[in-house]
């Protein structure tokens, strides 16, 4: 999934604004490790834009993706705890979506090819920050300029790959939903024309009962449709008697 040159890796703009709200999130990125109340965590998976941060299930677990299979299912255990319905009964409907982000995350990151694709949507995230810093450097060079740039401060670089992270899962999502659609209405065309096949066939088994039994019906009508015209022609070629000649008598 690395970037090939050009804008390969950018997603659309119509997706531009969903993706305002990264920024304002990256600054927590560094601090995020010390929000671990139950309350703060349920506004971190609930908040603004969450269906789109919470596509990334390592930002959801709050865990780096080399993390180990035993640390991602103790992070687990931390945050079902902290966000569960049952220790958050005042706010119980938004601790039980919290908690199914949680759980949904997890379930995903147990799928080893599951996790890989989560792993290499990561990198493909920074490959394409690198390339395009590639890129800058190149040009500046060509200008003589200075090619120092801003992503080469490790605060800087981090907050794009994470930018850049966020909007490759959420055109992946798109595409994944364009799919989807896709498929169902493709489902739903063989359905109907399996539907009308049926609804055909069936017609053609009514059809072929109701000629079997008005099968007698026609034969005895055909039967006497002959017998009939069998009177009739013999009563045309019946021959009548003719009445003798009577011969005159003679005189002599």
């Amino acid at each position: 999934m690395a970037a090939n040159g050009g804008e390969a890796g950018a997603p659309s703009d119509t997706s531009e604004d969903l993706f305002q709200a990264f920024y304002s999130e990256v600054k927590q990125i560094e601090k995020r490790d010390s929000v671990f109340t139950p309350k703060q965590q349920i506004e971190r998976l609930l908040r603004p834009g969450a269906s789109y941060f919470n596509l990334n299930p390592f930002e959801v677990l709050q865990i780096d993706p080399d993390a180990t299979d035993e640390e991602i299912k103790k992070r687990f255990r931390q945050l079902s705890f902290l966000v569960h319905p049952d220790k958050n009964q005042d706010d119980a409907d938004r601790a039980q979506k919290a908690f199914e982000a949680v759980d949904k995350a997890y379930r995903l990151l147990l799928d080893p090819e599951q996790k890989k694709r989560a792993v290499d949507v990561i990198h493909a995230g920074k490959e394409y920050i690198e390339h395009m810093m590639s890129q800058k450097r190149k040009q500046l060079k060509k200008e003589g300029k200075s090619t120092v740039l801003e992503e080469d401060d490790p605060e800087v670089f981090k907050q794009a790959v994470y930018k850049q992270t966020m909007k490759l899962f959420a055109e992946l999502e798109i595409k994944r939903k364009e799919r989807d659609a896709k498929e169902m209405h493709e489902r739903k065309r063989q359905r109907e024309e399996e539907i009308e096949t049926q609804e055909k066939a069936k017609r053609e088994r009514e059809w072929q009962k109701h000629f079997e039994e008005s099968r007698d019906g026609r034969v005895d009508s055909w039967r006497n449709f002959q017998a009939k015209g069998k009177t009739k022609k013999e009563k045309s070629t019946r021959t009548f008697l003719k009445p003798p000649k009577v011969k005159m008598e003679q005189r002599e």
